[in-house]
């Protein structure tokens, strides 16, 4: 599995030293306190919590999704749409909702 950055918002009592901005923290006017890309450090949590800041945007590692696991998902839904449908997949309007919503949940990559 690969590790991808993702952008998480989360409380300043959250925040640690080291973590990195995801986007730039601005003041109630708009004014930039930390550009986008800051490392926090213990001086600058301190800061900002005198003035009064309550969250940040920060970057977290996630790991991708197993591409099997999520193939494996997407074969179970398509088997409950099968069983939702087993009755009225026959008639016209009930073949085309489930055409439509197999190929909403097969996706772009099917």
């Amino acid at each position: 599995m690969s590790v991808t950055a993702h952008r998480n918002e989360i409380d300043l009592e959250q925040a640690v030293e080291g973590m990195i901005l995801a986007t730039a923290l601005l003041d109630a006017h708009g004014g930039v306190l930390l550009p986008q890309d800051a490392t926090l450090t213990t001086a600058t949590l301190a800061s900002l919590r005198r003035r009064g800041i309550e969250r940040c945007v920060v970057w977290t590692e996630a790991e991708a999704p197993d591409p099997a696991a999520l193939a494996r998902a997407r074969a179970l839904q398509l088997e409950r749409l099968d069983r939702l449908f087993r009755h009225s997949a026959d008639s016209d309007g009930g073949a085309v909702l489930l055409a439509r919503l197999r190929a909403y949940r097969e996706g772009p990559s099917a």
